[in-house]
Formats: structure tokens, C-alpha cells, sequence
């Protein structure tokens, strides 16, 4: 059988990683990031997990009181799973477009558009009386929204192959810290005229219980918006060369007119990646897909369905009362719970990532992590049995602490994997354990063939991680509410479909090479013998 032989350094084909350097040398040191526009892009990576976060403390509880569910308490997660889900479902329909727009016409369009959606929508969610104005608000938020994978091509564009761990390492710190603070605003601020009558008597906050957490996320959207209209710079690389060589066209010589065609001047090795014809040049849908890269996607899939379905069933379950399968907790207990969950995730990653990265190694610490969604979904049904038959106290408090502890775990599932990325076949780069820490989706960034195929690869990526979280949230949901009202293994019935579908699921998961570029080298090895 015919095999197409490896490129040289001076010809790359659609396989070839991006996280190399075009004179195929590895660099002596990592170049310094540009840390204001990291910083810029950080606040954006906050403002969505502020935002969709904060509803969950009080979703269920809003949802009960608009009198949709006929007074059964077991069928709120009906539509609590259908306004989580609808968010998802209508970004499915439009980041992969929002991220080739960002590919035509710069990424900081699409970013303020995004932004400024986001604003709008969790401004109307808080303003909403009833089912259809939440249903509304939220697909507005999901339509508009295609900031995720445009805000990963940002990054790759900022950062190359020396530096690239450490920009992408602080997206998971991002999103911990919305993660603490979008449940602490939504759980402390709701009803805030119960909890602060002195300050919030006015008939409006009776009216409206859940606008303030809303309220407080659009105006820090708002803030971000403001901050990328005046100090983000462009950085997709013909739109920042036009903008560079027209204005500075009368006083720069060649050599200088080519540094200066890098928005960013700290990212000298992007100058040699970004504006050579390969790197230029998009590469059509269907070459893009290579075997490899799908393996990277599904995982990315199957691992954001899972999660998602852990984050959902969370809250719902401790909003529902005792006896009907739940904990029985208020907004404010579910949302310091889930800010919890935040701050002991940060810490733990921050601390022990990276020794147990050394004493157990990749591939050995990922698969761990990712069974670890088996006992999560066992110890529901386990607290609910104790509640029910000695009341809330230490004991139930102490199986979740277990489960809080168990899900900061799985967590590396997705730090983990990234790891894997910098010991490429061509850069053959090791970073320092503390330097990497990150998410899957820097095997898509980093298998990218061109700079200008990143808002393709990632838009994918995300469609991917939108069509799963689209149905995950409202499949999880409706489960546990027609587990509740059929009596489906005592009601439980939810859980042991969840843990069947990560038992089946991990071999799936085990599949991710050593190395990106491993896996098609390997079936390249085996079809050609």
C-alpha cells in the first residue's frame, strides 16, 4: 500500500502539529508572554463561567416558583434541564461559524460580540417572570456566543511553542475562579431582600428575587467589553500585518516593517510561524479531520458530556427536598457548596498536580481521574439513603466532602491530558511539571496545522463540546425527574445510567497517545505494514 513519506522541514502537510518552529529547531528558552493582552483575555475567559455558573444555586428554586409544574416538585428538573441545556443547544448552532467569521474578519469582532450577548442575555434571565423569557434569555446567550473557541485561538496566536504551557496553564485558573464565583453570587444574592432587607426593601427586589446575581454578571460583562474595545489588540496575522504596515509603512525599513508586523513584539518566534504562506493558509474541513484529531475531539466530547451531567445533577440534587430523592438545601448552601468545590479545586491543582504527575505518571493519573466519575454519581443515592434515615448532619456533610474531593480529581482528567501535548515528535520539548497545566483541548491547539486553521480546529472542538453539553444538562435532568416520578430503581435510576456510561466509556478515554502525532504515526506504521 502506497504511504505518503513525512515531510521535511521545508514542506509541511495538513498532519504536521502547530507547536513547532518553522526552522524545525527547538527553542533555548521560552519566550516572554505578552502579559497585558494574556491578562485581557483572562477577563473574558472569567466572564462566561461568572455567568452561566451563577443560575445554579437558584435555577431549580426560580423554575418551581413560575408554576409550570403543577405544584410536582419531582418534574422541575424537566425544565431546569431544558434552560441549562438551551444555552448549549444554540451555541452548537453558531461557534463553529463565529470561530471561521474570527478566521475572515479578526477575532476581536466576534469577542465583543460575544460579549456583549452574554451581557444582554444573563441581564434578561434576571428580569424574566416566566418560562419562555428564561428560554429566550438563554438561547440569545448560547446564539451570540462563540467566544470559547475564538478565545483559544487568541492564545495560540500569542504564544508558540515555548510558551504556549504556560498561557494556556491559566485558562483552568480562570475557570475555578468563575466556578467560585459565579455559585457565590447566585446562592448569596439571590432573594436579597430576605437576606438584606435593610438594604434591598424596595418592591422591586419582591418582584424580582433573582435579578441582583444577574445583575452583577452583566455589569462585569460590561466592564470586559469595555476593556477589549480599548486595549485588546487584533492578533489574527493578516488583519495585525495590514493594520501594522499601514501605519507604519513611511518610517520602517524591511527588516523592521517585518518585526513590527506581530501585534504583540514580545512573540518573536510567532513572527516566523505566522506569516509564512503554510501558516497562512486555511486548510479545507476535510483535511482538517484527520483520524488523530477526531480522537483528541471525541474525547474532548466525552469528557465534557460527563462532567457536565456532574454539574447538573449537583444542584438539582440538593435543591430537592429529602423525600423526594434530594438534600433539601437553599440557594445560598448550594451555592457555597459549588463555590467550594472552586477554591479546593484551584489549590489542589496548584499543589499536587504536578507530584503526582511524577509518582504515577500521564497516562496512569488520567485514566485514574476519569474513574473517578464512578463513585461521584455512586455516593447520590448513598447520601440520600442516610439522610432520609438519620437526618442532615456530619455524616452526610463527610460522604460529600468525598464526592467534592473525588470531583477536584477528575479534574486532572482534563489538566492531564494536556500535559501530554509538549513532548511533541518534532519540537520534542519538556516543560516543567508546575508550567503545564491546562486542558484536552491543547492536544486540538497544538495538532493544529496553519495559524489560520486555529479558529477551524477549536471551532470544531467546541461545536463538539456544545452538541454533548446541549443534551447532557436536560438528559441528566429529565432522568432524575422520570426516575423520581416512575420510582426507577428507588428513584435512582439515573445514577446507574451515568456510571454504565463512564464504565463504557474509558477505554475510549485511555486511547490518547503519549505524544500528539504518536497515534496517526503508529497507524501510518501499521497500514504500511
Amino acid at each position: 500500500m502506497f504511504v505518503v513519506p513525512a515531510s521535511s522541514n521545508s514542506q509541511r502537510d495538513d498532519r504536521t502539529p502547530l507547536l513547532s518552529n518553522a526552522d524545525g529547531k527547538e527553542p533555548t528558552k521560552p519566550t516572554p508572554l505578552p502579559k497585558g493582552q494574556i491578562m485581557i483575555l483572562m477577563l473574558v475567559a472569567l466572564v462566561e463561567p461568572i455567568a452561566s455558573q451563577c443560575i445554579y444555586p437558584f435555577i431549580n428554586e426560580l423554575v418551581s416558583g413560575l408554576d409550570i409544574t403543577g405544584g410536582d416538585e419531582r418534574a422541575v428538573g424537566y425544565y431546569a434541564g431544558l434552560i441549562e441545556s438551551l444555552f448549549f443547544a444554540t451555541q452548537a448552532l453558531t461557534v463553529f461559524q463565529w470561530s471561521r467569521i474570527s478566521d475572515q474578519i479578526g477575532r476581536k469582532p466576534v469577542l465583543l460580540v460575544g460579549i456583549f450577548g452574554l451581557s444582554l442575555s444573563i441581564l434578561c434571565f434576571g428580569l424574566s417572570k416566566t418560562f419562555a423569557g428564561l428560554v429566550i434569555s438563554r438561547c440569545i446567550t448560547g446564539a451570540l456566543n462563540g467566544n470559547i473557541g475564538v478565545m483559544k485561538s487568541m492564545l495560540g496566536e500569542l504564544t508558540d511553542s515555548s510558551n504556549m504551557a504556560q498561557g494556556f496553564a491559566l485558562m483552568p485558573i480562570m475557570w475555578s475562579l468563575g466556578c467560585t464565583l459565579g455559585p457565590l453570587i447566585g446562592g448569596t444574592l439571590s432573594r436579597p431582600r430576605d437576606h438584606f432587607p435593610h438594604l434591598f426593601g424596595a418592591p422591586f427586589w419582591a418582584e424580582y428575587p433573582y435579578f441582583l446575581p444577574c445583575g452583577i454578571a452583566s455589569a462585569f460583562a460590561v466592564v470586559v467589553f469595555v476593556v477589549i474595545v480599548f486595549f485588546l489588540k487584533e492578533t489574527l496575522p493578516n488583519m495585525s500585518c495590514e493594520k501594522m504596515s499601514a501605519s507604519n509603512d513611511s518610517e520602517a525599513t524591511a527588516g523592521r516593517d517585518s518585526h513590527r508586523y506581530d501585534t504583540i513584539n514580545e512573540s518573536s518566534a510567532y513572527l516566523t510561524l505566522s506569516h509564512t504562506p503554510q501558516y497562512d493558509a486555511p486548510v479545507p474541513l476535510r483535511i482538517l479531520l484527520t483520524p488523530e484529531r477526531i480522537l483528541y475531539i471525541v474525547n474532548y466530547g466525552v469528557l465534557a458530556m460527563v462532567e457536565i451531567c456532574m454539574f447538573v445533577l449537583l444542584p438539582l440534587f440538593l435543591s430537592t427536598p429529602i423525600e423526594l430523592g434530594g438534600l433539601g438545601q437553599t440557594p445560598a448552601m448550594i451555592g457555597l457548596w459549588m463555590s467550594g468545590y472552586g477554591i479546593v479545586n484551584s489549590l489542589f491543582q496548584a499543589f499536587f498536580f504536578a507530584p503526582l504527575v511524577s509518582r504515577f505518571g500521564k497516562r496512569t493519573l488520567f485514566r485514574v481521574s476519569y474513574a473517578c466519575f464512578v463513585p461521584i454519581f455512586a455516593i447520590f443515592p448513598v447520601v440520600n439513603c442516610a439522610a432520609r434515615r438519620w437526618g442532615v448532619g456530619w455524616g452526610i456533610w463527610g460522604l460529600m466532602g468525598c464526592q467534592l474531593g473525588l470531583a477536584v480529581i477528575t479534574d486532572m482528567a482534563f489538566s492531564e491530558s494536556s500535559r501530554v501535548v509538549f513532548y511533541t515528535s518534532r519540537a520534542s520539548l519538556i516543560f516543567s511539571a508546575h508550567d503545564i497545566q491546562g486542558s484536552i483541548l491543547m492536544y486540538i491547539t497544538s495538532s493544529a496545522p496553519s495559524r489560520r486553521s486555529l479558529g477551524a480546529i477549536n471551532g470544531i472542538a467546541q461545536t463538539t463540546a456544545s452538541i454533548v453539553r446541549a443534551i447532557g444538562p436536560a438528559s441528566a435532568t429529565s432522568m432524575f425527574a422520570y426516575s423520581l416520578q416512575h420510582e426507577l430503581l428507588g428513584g435512582y435510576a439515573v445514577y446507574v445510567v451515568m456510571i454504565a456510561f463512564t464504565v463504557a466509556t474509558m477505554k475510549l478515554a485511555s486511547a490518547l497517545p503519549e505524544e500528539v502525532g504518536e497515534w496517526e504515526q503508529n497507524t501510518r506504521t501499521a497500514v504500511a505494514g
